[in-house]
């Protein structure tokens, strides 16, 4: 019996952040979505070791191409403990992004499906996010809907 292969599968391959992928292009990446200045090595790992200390509660996963070992797409879930809902859990997704080169491929589509999954799998009654008008289609598509609007306060 043949296998059926996904070339787009096998050269992108989904997981959490590690380590080493400040090295593989992930500032860079996050630059395409908003302000992100330089990280130095040392504050790098020192936020990766804080956020690491959330475990299952704070997940970044990453897509890297095995062709070029270069970080092609990003998004991160951080699951709240909340007091309604009997206690429920709500995940709230953050800092979604795939490289220019790379977009058309579904990698966002995927990354959003993998952490909603993750939030669903920790318990949580719903997923949230906030995005541009322009994103609404994308992620209709990706089992999304409007609802209420946003409201921000920067602390400048």
């Amino acid at each position: 019996m043949m296998q059926h292969q996904n070339p787009v599968e096998d050269a992108f391959h989904i997981r959490k952040l590690e380590i080493s992928d400040k090295e593989k292009g992930f500032i860079e990446l996050l630059r395409q979505l908003t302000v992100c200045d330089s990280v130095s090595d040392e504050k790098f790992n020192e936020r990766f070791e804080e956020i690491a200390k959330y475990g299952d509660d704070h997940r970044i996963c990453v897509i890297e191409d095995v062709r070029s070992g270069k970080i092609v797409a990003t998004g991160s879930v951080f699951i709240e403990k909340k007091f309604v809902r009997n206690c429920g859990k709500a995940g709230h997704i953050e800092d979604v992004v795939v490289d220019s080169s790379a977009r058309g491929l579904q990698l966002g589509k995927r990354i959003v499906e993998y952490l909603a999954d993750h939030a669903h799998s920790m318990g949580c009654y719903k997923v949230i996010l906030d995005c541009t008008e322009e994103n609404r289609p994308f992620y209709e598509k990706c089992g999304f809907k409007k609802k209420e609007i946003q409201m921000v306060k920067y602390f400048v």
